[in-house]
C-alpha cells in the first residue's frame, strides 16, 4: 500500500468481523447512558470512509451518521471545527439534533443534519472528523488507511463523472495533504482499517492493521 511519507505502514493486516471492531472501539471510552457513543471515521479523500460508515449502519442498527461535508458546506474546507462543536456538545448531552449551519440558511438548503433521540452510536464521517479540536468530544476514532494511487484514481473518476470540478479537487487536495500531515489523526485512532483492500472481503468483515 503506497502511503504519504508521514503515514507509517502497519506491520501486517488481518481480516476481522466489523462487529468485533465496533466492540473494540467501544472499549476506548466508558459508555454514558442517554447519549450516543461518538465514533469518528477519518481518512483521506476517496479512501473508503463513506463505505465503512455504510457498513457500520448495516452492522449496528440505530446508528446515526453525520458527514463533515454537510457541516463544511459553503463554509470552509477544513475550518469547520467550531460548527462541529456546536453539533456535538448537545449530542453528548443526549439531546436529539436537527442542526443547520449558517451557510444552510444563507443558501436556502432544505432539511437539517439529524441525530435522532435514542441513537446508540453516532458516526462522524469525513476528512478531519477526528481532528485535535474535536478530541474531547469524540469517544473513539478509526483511521481509514488508503493506497495513495487508488485514492488518486478514485478522485480522478469523481472529476470525470463531474461530481466535482478539477479546480475544486485540486484546491481540496492542496489543503488536505498539509492538514493531515500536521494533524496526524492516525496516531489517535483506536483501530486502522484498510479502505482500499486489494481483494474482496467476506461480507461484514474489514481489513484491520496489526498493532506493532
Amino acid at each position: 500500500m503506497a502511503l504519504h511519507p508521514e503515514e507509517p505502514p502497519p506491520s501486517a493486516w488481518r481480516v476481522v468481523p466489523l462487529s468485533l471492531v465496533l466492540d473494540t472501539v467501544r472499549q476506548c471510552a466508558r459508555p454514558v447512558a442517554g447519549r450516543p457513543f461518538v465514533l469518528a471515521i477519518d481518512g483521506r479523500s476517496s479512501g473508503g470512509k463513506t463505505t465503512l460508515s455504510r457498513q457500520i449502519v448495516d452492522t449496528a442498527p440505530g446508528t446515526a451518521v453525520v458527514h463533515t461535508d454537510d457541516i463544511a458546506w459553503y463554509h470552509s474546507m477544513f475550518g469547520w471545527a467550531d460548527l462541529a462543536v456546536e453539533l456535538l456538545v448537545p449530542v453528548r448531552r443526549g439531546e436529539p439534533i436537527a442542526y443547520r449551519t449558517p451557510a444552510w440558511d444563507a443558501h436556502g438548503r432544505p432539511g437539517a443534519i439529524v441525530v435522532p433521540a435514542g441513537s446508540p452510536l453516532l458516526v462522524l464521517e469525513g476528512v478531519g472528523s477526528s481532528r485535535r479540536e474535536l478530541a474531547h468530544l469524540v469517544d473513539a476514532s478509526i483511521w481509514v488507511q488508503s493506497d495513495l494511487h487508488e485514492a488518486e484514481r478514485r478522485n480522478t473518476e469523481r472529476v470525470l463523472a463531474e461530481e466535482v470540478t478539477r479546480q475544486v479537487q485540486d484546491d481540496w487536495m492542496a489543503q488536505e495533504v498539509p492538514f493531515l500531515a500536521d494533524d496526524r489523526p492516525w496516531e489517535r485512532a483506536a483501530i486502522i482499517v484498510a479502505g482500499t483492500p486489494s481483494q474482496p472481503l467476506p461480507p461484514g468483515h474489514v481489513l484491520v492493521a496489526e498493532e506493532g
